[in-house]
């Protein structure tokens, strides 16, 4: 029955067209020397409205540098961005600088994402006067709307960022991405650099801004346990490329790449006899230059069922059932 559900649901998922879509997205560096670095080679993924994907993969990836080629603050080198279905780099004037809008970012790090120099006003405001949303009394109205929005007082409009904790923080950078009223914002590790007390808090903002406001989201994280709580699907990176996507009660409970399997053997467990039994994958080697990645798989090196066709050929991405795609020779 369970299987039922999940085909039914998958069906439905495949009829909506996605809101925001990446397609064989591409982000590469130039070094000195002449070496490129291709820190995102070929990532492809789409997200419903309203829905939040979940990109998770250890330190190094490319998963900020996707987050930050979606919303147009990195160039991309190759590949294409969808928005509303029309590829952003060849929308008119008017309709690009409504993505310009309608696509935000939350950062990582709460303490060097804000200017010292500016007020909290000012910073929250700043895409009001950007896009000449609001002037004058308005614009002051609209501020300390978005302040309540997000759990803070109004007096906290004329403060500065340093007389803020690190949760607060971050809920001004919240602030600051809803002032133009997007309808896709990528959280990038929104809650990594805060204290695990508060990371909870920050986190149910979210979802409670989400189910208010109808926000379609892209969580970067490599906090899986979290990812399983925030996310309907997920999506595993590695070296720049993805390995694995899936509806997320799916992956977790059947997941199909070895890279996957490892991420998740990670994950503490509450129950003290299940976390005695259970069987951790630890992994050998370090993860390969995106500088000069390996021929073939590029977990290969690092792959304990690894054959001779990984090292020789690079797997594509293929579905193996309703929306789960994996790219593994072996799966």
């Amino acid at each position: 029955m369970a299987a039922e559900t999940v085909a039914k649901d998958a069906e439905v998922a495949s009829c909506v067209a996605p809101f925001i879509e990446a397609r064989s997205l591409k982000v590469h560096f130039l070094l000195q020397g002449g070496a490129t670095l291709k820190a995102v080679d070929g990532v492809s993924f789409a997200i419903r409205k309203g829905k939040t994907l979940g990109l998770v993969g250890e330190s190094g990836c490319g998963k900020s540098t996707t987050g930050r080629a979606l919303v147009g603050l990195l160039k991309s080198t190759g590949g294409e961005v969808l928005y509303e279905g029309g590829d952003v780099e060849s929308l008119g004037r008017t309709k690009k600088r409504r993505f310009v809008r309608d696509a935000q970012m939350i950062f990582q790090d709460p303490y060097s994402s804000l200017d010292p120099r500016m007020t909290v006003g000012d910073i929250v405001g700043e895409g009001l006067d950007i896009h000449r949303l609001f002037s004058g009394p308005a614009r002051t109205e609209r501020i300390c709307e978005l302040l309540d929005l997000v759990g803070l007082a109004r007096e906290h409009a004329d403060r500065f960022p340093h007389e803020f904790s690190g949760g607060q923080r971050q809920r001004i950078g919240i602030a600051r991405s809803l002032a133009v009223e997007p309808s896709f914002i990528v959280c990038d590790e929104p809650i990594s650099a805060l204290d695990v007390s508060i990371q909870a808090q920050v986190v149910n903002l979210l979802l409670s801004l989400q189910s208010r406001l109808g926000l379609t989201y892209l969580f970067i994280s490599h906090d899986l346990g979290m990812v399983k709580h925030v996310c309907e699907e997920v999506a595993v990176m590695y070296l720049g490329k993805l390995v694995e996507t899936a509806p997320s009660a799916e992956l977790y409970d059947r997941p199909m790449h070895p890279y996957t399997e490892a991420l998740l053997s990670a994950i503490p467990i509450a129950d003290p006899d299940k976390e005695r039994s259970r069987r951790r994958i630890l992994l050998s080697g370090d993860v390969p230059s995106p500088v000069n990645p390996p021929p073939g798989c590029r977990f290969a090196p690092r792959c304990p069922r690894a054959a001779a066709l990984c090292r020789e050929r690079e797997p594509e991405l293929r579905e193996l059932s309703a929306c789960h795609s994996v790219a593994c020779h072996l799966a």
